[in-house]
């Protein structure tokens, strides 16, 4: 329990941080003051702390650095007159060229308040960080600018946890209650899945695995839109190509039907060639088979399915469910939502349509939910797709879409804001368009024309392993060009070989450790103790392994796996130079034993990293 200077008592969370333990004392109200008071625990043996509740479990490397921080500015925000206001601090890793492995500008933001020059707020709060064994060293800088030091002892400590702990490390508590429901991928059921939903697959999978590695319960779902003209005109397309193939095959009222279609909404890929070929197989002419265009909208429909839910497997990715669009027709869960939003005073009928009135929700312009011929649009649909993932009692729900569908965005919320949902719990993933490259040349690509990459293309060019990789390479909001040579290189300029080879020269020096019989067991280093002092480049290893939950944290965040793939490739450029500077095996024996664990540590998270995104590991190459 905690009193704030109003007098105003609440109750601290209190939050293990290595050695320190703080408590929030008083929260916001009306510009009430947020203050932290801390007390200093003490310094306990390197196996006492191993049990602390540390970065491996509850809290990442920044949270440790803002607890030391957070204590030290409560303690001087206090003695201000009158008590500053502090907020909350923000913890980054600096640039390359400044001292220390962790900065704030905090004292910038607090400077106004306390009406004290930045710098001298900064030397301020530096003087009240009390001694302790997490941080080594605490420096003003520059205009107002805090860097944090850790201490080896710390950083071999969190070494420890790691090998303890191993795949479970970096799970955290605060996300054991999350329930999230992600869709994505859930590309239109007319033809094999190109690139472009090649990088939502990889995007999806790989936060799926991240979110569960940080302890979310994750349910992943593709949405398969199978009604609608789309379906049709899929009936239409194969029917089509079946009468090219074969002019007898169809019946006069069939071709009637096909051609009544307009040429430009057929869909002309190759690909159709080979439905029909499958279906006029499997139901020769003259066979007993139901006629018209819903039959072949049904076989194509199965036959589309089965190739896209192989070409995901063969690419890592499998769903939890596949959710029909016909299901919320057949249960009334369209009509249901209609009537729901009437009830609320969200429809008009209008030009013999029935509109949604999203503009009332921030939208630009109402919406048509049934057209009029009763048909109802694909967003009535959605709308009705998402009031029933909302029931299914996830905490959060995801959804991973194209960039072209950014105007759909908008609309969605609105409905699932009339629905009563808070929209707050809903996130809607854009990621934009890939380009791919050979030979220096862009690969052209046409959805329109058929002339598009499928997805098997690119993975029997370049390997599952590369393409996962490549698509993890930049934040979902950047365009991705996708060099199809560099993929292929097994050279150390290609990212995924790079990573691939650290893990494998990893296991290779713990193979020749063990030939040389310096080991017994080739896992388990439970005894190792951390020099005195570290290399740089032992620091600049210890400093990336414990900084592993900070990249899971910042990808749950900002949605994207992009942070991981570029911390292994900086974890890999560590460890280059740790093995060029720093003998492992030819060390003496407790450096060695030491060095040894680093190596375990880095082949540890590169094992998990590639794993988070879907790429295997190799022992050797």
């Amino acid at each position: 329990m905690f009193v704030c200077p109003s007098g105003r008592a609440v109750s601290g969370s209190v939050a293990h941080i290595g050695l320190w333990r703080f408590g929030r004392a008083c929260d916001e109200f009306g510009g009430a003051r947020v203050l932290w008071f801390g007390t200093f625990v003490g310094i306990g043996s390197d196996r006492e702390m191993e049990h602390v509740s540390g970065v491996g479990q509850e809290e990442t490397v920044r949270d440790v650095v803002r607890g030391v921080l957070a204590e030290a500015a409560g303690r001087w925000a206090v003695e201000q007159n009158p008590p500053v206001s502090l907020g909350e601090a923000l913890v980054e890793v600096p640039p390359a060229n400044v001292p220390g492995d962790f900065a704030s500008n905090w004292p910038l933001t607090l400077a106004k308040s306390a009406r004290k020059p930045p710098r001298q707020v900064a030397q301020e709060i530096v003087a009240k960080v009390l001694p302790g064994n997490v941080i080594e060293k605490v420096e003003s800088a520059g205009p107002g600018f805090l860097n944090f030091t850790m201490s080896p002892q710390w950083l071999v400590n969190e070494l420890r946890v790691l090998l303890k702990r191993r795949a479970d490390y970096a799970r955290q508590d605060s996300f054991s209650k999350e329930r999230i429901l992600l869709e994505f991928v859930s590309a239109n059921p007319n033809g094999p899945l190109h690139v472009g939903h090649g990088r939502g697959a990889a995007l999806g999978d790989s936060l799926a695995r991240i979110f569960r590695h940080l302890g979310c319960a994750v349910t992943t779902e593709y949405y398969i839109n199978n009604v609608g003209n789309q379906m049709e005109n899929l009936g239409a397309s194969v029917m089509w190509r079946t009468d090219a193939l074969d002019p007898t095959y169809l019946s006069e009222s069939e071709k009637a039907a096909y051609t009544a279609k307009k040429v430009e909404d057929l869909y002309k890929g190759e690909y159709l060639v080979d439905v029909a070929r499958d279906i006029m197989r499997r139901f020769p002419k003259g066979t007993d088979r139901a006629e018209g265009i819903l039959f072949f909208r049904d076989e194509a429909l199965a036959l589309v399915l089965d190739g896209i839910r192989g070409d995901l497997k063969a690419f890592g990715v499998s769903h939890n469910q596949w959710y029909p669009e016909s299901r919320l027709f057949d249960e009334g869960r369209v009509d249901a939502a209609f009537a729901q939003l009437r009830a609320r005073g969200d429809l008009k009928d209008e030009d013999g349509a029935l509109w949604f009135l999203s503009t009332k929700y921030g939208d630009d312009k109402d919406r048509v939910l049934k057209r009029q011929d009763e048909r109802p649009t694909y967003f009535a649909s959605d709308v009705a797709y998402h009031h029933e993932k909302f029931g299914r009692g996830y905490t959060r729900l995801i959804d991973i879409w194209g960039t072209d569908h950014h105007g759909y965005a908008p609309r969605v919320r609105a409905a699932v804001q009339a629905l009563g949902h808070d929209p707050e719990r809903l996130t809607i993933l854009l990621y934009q368009l890939v380009s791919l490259v050979r030979a220096g040349a862009p690969v052209t690509m046409s959805t329109r024309t058929g002339e598009f990459v499928k997805l098997t293309d690119v993975v029997d060019e370049v390997g599952k392993d590369a393409a996962r990789f490549f698509f993890a390479l930049r934040s979902p909001n950047s365009h991705l060009e996708f060099d199809l040579d560099l993929a292929k290189r097994q050279a150390s300029d290609n990212p995924v070989f790079y990573v691939k080879y650290v893990h494998a020269r990893c296991h290779s020096i713990f193979r020749e450790a063990q030939k040389r019989g310096l080991l017994t067991d080739d896992v388990a280093l439970p005894d190792f103790s951390g020099p005195e002092s570290l290399d740089p480049a032992e620091r600049a290893l210890l400093i990336r392994l414990a900084s592993f939950p900070d990249v899971l944290d910042q990808c749950a965040r900002d949605l994207t796996p992009h942070h991981l793939t570029e911390h292994l490739m900086k974890l890999a450029g560590d460890f280059h130079r740790f093995y060029e500077n720093c003998p492992v095996l030819g060390a003496d024996p407790d450096r060695r034993l030491f060095r040894l664990a680093l190596v375990d540590g880095v082949r540890t998270l590169i094992h998990s990293g590639l794993s988070l995104l879907g790429v295997e590991a190799p022992e050797s190459m």
